[in-house]
């Protein structure tokens, strides 16, 4: 006998902050329009003059472009935030809270009124936190930079007073740029910490926790959500994802292992070259479908099926095509229809 199908989860809200889509409506007009948003990665955000290959080797990335967030500000008035918090914490945080609190208003949950408090939760894909968070963390690194320079400087023969007037000059400089760590600083570089500031923002009680799933994050979080919607453990969820990483971590180790395309990408071909980095966020309101219609409001969608899989023993940073089908395929148990019921597929493509 077929086990009973899960109840059908209906997405109320929607919000989102990605490169040149600030809001659903214009990322799908993007689609629609076949435009691109890639632009060279600013200087700010990466110097190419300092990790282009040419020059660092294996420490280079051949990166060069970007689907960067431009002109986004976070408004930390809107959300009463002070200003020590906003400069401790890495702005992965706040990219959230805000796409958060436009899915709750998309929602007809504007400032959290009428939310089911108690039993409102949220889950949230990230990996790595964001780039941020590993800058400032440069700053608590100046000892071993002291040691390293002042070991080098005393075997070139520099006089004591010298090496210590010049090391103090440097660290002031080294400093400058990252905040001085405060009460605010451990929890601002945690990605769980993420879903945990949109709970303490809106008082909610059901649980905000992180997922890192690399690049199934903010899918994990939706599945994991529903999951719990389900189960009854929630009955409201704001899940999706959120990413601010476009640093040499990230940008040097996927060049490295072959993920980022060294021409246009082929997304979908038999001679795919890999990937070109993003950044933004995107986030859905969540509700069991027979809750959405007993409160009158219209889903964008209903999610019938979701699933998790792994590849086992296959490549560990290479998709498998079993791992890949045993998903699908369990996605599709689940809703109980068949793949030959979709009239639209929409993927995930490197």
């Amino acid at each position: 006998m077929n086990a009973p199908l899960a109840p059908a989860i209906a997405i109320v809200g929607l919000a989102c902050r990605y490169a040149d889509a600030g809001t659903p409506q214009a990322l799908w007009q993007m689609a629609l329009a076949q435009r691109r948003a890639f632009r060279r990665l600013p200087r700010e955000r990466l110097n190419l003059a300092d990790y282009a290959e040419a020059v660092a080797g294996a420490d280079g990335t051949h990166a060069s472009e970007a689907a960067v967030l431009h002109g986004w500000h976070f408004d930390r008035e809107r959300f009463r935030i002070p200003a020590a918090t906003v400069r401790a914490s890495d702005p992965a945080h706040w990219l959230a809270l805000e796409v958060a609190a436009d899915a709750l208003a998309d929602a007809g949950f504007g400032d959290g009124a009428g939310l089911p408090r108690l039993t409102t939760g949220v889950v949230i894909g990230n990996t790595l936190t964001g780039d941020g968070s590993r800058a400032a963390g440069l700053r608590l690194r100046w000892p071993y930079v002291r040691r390293t320079v002042a070991a080098q400087l005393a075997a070139e023969g520099w006089p004591l007073q010298r090496q210590q007037d010049f090391l103090a000059a440097l660290e002031a400089q080294w400093k400058a740029p990252f905040p001085v760590p405060d009460a605010d600083t451990l929890a601002g570089g945690l990605a769980n910490t993420i879903a945990g500031r949109i709970c303490n923002h809106y008082d909610l009680g059901g649980g905000g926790w992180s997922v890192d799933g690399a690049c199934a994050s903010s899918l994990l979080a939706i599945a994991q959500a529903c999951s719990a919607l389900v189960a009854g453990d929630l009955d409201v969820a704001i899940a999706g994802g959120v990413d601010l990483s476009l640093d040499p971590f990230e940008l040097v180790g996927f060049a490295r292992v072959g993920a980022l395309a060294r021409e246009d990408m082929r997304v979908f071909d038999a001679a795919g070259t890999g990937f070109w980095p993003g950044e933004g966020c995107g986030l859905a309101l969540l509700m069991r479908a027979a809750d959405a219609r007993a409160q009158g409001l219209r889903p964008y969608a209903l999610i019938r099926g979701w699933a998790v899989a792994s590849d086992g023993s296959g490549g560990l940073t290479r998709p498998e095509v079993a791992g890949q089908r045993r998903a699908i395929e369990r996605a599709w148990q689940r809703a109980g229809r068949s793949p030959a019921d979709a009239t639209l597929f929409e993927c995930h493509g490197t």
